[in-house]
């Protein structure tokens, strides 16, 4: 693994059975946890935050004037790092920009990028960058976000896309898990269920949380070959 790239971080909440979906997940204490590791940035894909969006907002409010500006906040606080490849956050950006707890936000986008979507960045003062012809290039976005921006720990719990993708071309560092007492069964979807090969894992922390859960990190064996 490239020394020059962030520490990624993939970090979830499941089941026994290792499901990510179908039981209540614990918000408060997963995003304690999140927190806990301290990272200058937090990467999501573009469908995870219009389903959130969607979700928690339901429509969304026109723009005012401070949304075309980056907000004064703690330095101290993360990024949001999202890969936005076709546009499809456009006109929905400005909610993520109000979030008190992101520092502002980065858009990774392509070649193929929408030129109408490349100039409502601009106009707005967001962050972007091209990296990749058609899709994104992971490693080229991730020396970027190293070179220009000095992050040095990226965190993502945006589900098993875009984790199983990092996990498959060997970009993550570990894995946290915040194990539910629960079994889903025979509608579980499975966190690692596109992951391609098999992995060597080293276990470096347990924790009992709430007498119910457990907390388990583990660190990607650096020789696995993938």
């Amino acid at each position: 693994m490239n020394k020059l790239l962030p520490r990624i971080i993939v970090h979830n909440s499941i089941s026994l059975d290792s499901s990510l979906t179908g039981f209540e997940v614990n918000m408060e204490l997963h995003y304690k946890i999140a927190n806990d590791f301290k990272p200058e940035a937090h990467l999501i894909g573009s469908n995870t935050i219009r389903t959130g969006l969607e979700l928690y907002e339901g429509e969304i409010p026109e723009e005012e004037i401070n949304d075309f500006e980056k907000q004064k906040r703690n330095t101290n606080l993360p990024y949001w790092i999202i890969i936005d490849t076709k546009g499809t956050l456009k006109d929905m950006l400005h909610m993520c920009r109000r979030f008190e707890f992101c520092k502002d936000l980065i858009i990774l986008i392509s070649d193929d990028t929408p030129e109408e979507y490349k100039s409502y960045l601009e106009k707005r003062n967001y962050d972007y960058c091209i990296v990749g012809e058609n899709h994104i290039d992971l490693n080229k976005a991730l020396t970027y976000l190293y070179d220009k921006y000095n992050i040095k720990t990226i965190l993502t719990d945006t589900g098993r896309i875009l984790g199983n993708i990092l996990i498959n071309k060997d970009l993550v560092s570990e894995i946290s898990l915040l194990v539910h007492p629960i079994i889903v069964g025979n509608n579980s979807y499975n966190m690692f269920g596109e992951v391609l090969n098999k992995m060597k894992l080293r276990l470096i922390k347990t924790e009992i949380l709430k007498e119910e859960y457990m907390w388990l990190i583990y660190k990607i064996d650096d020789k696995n070959e993938i």
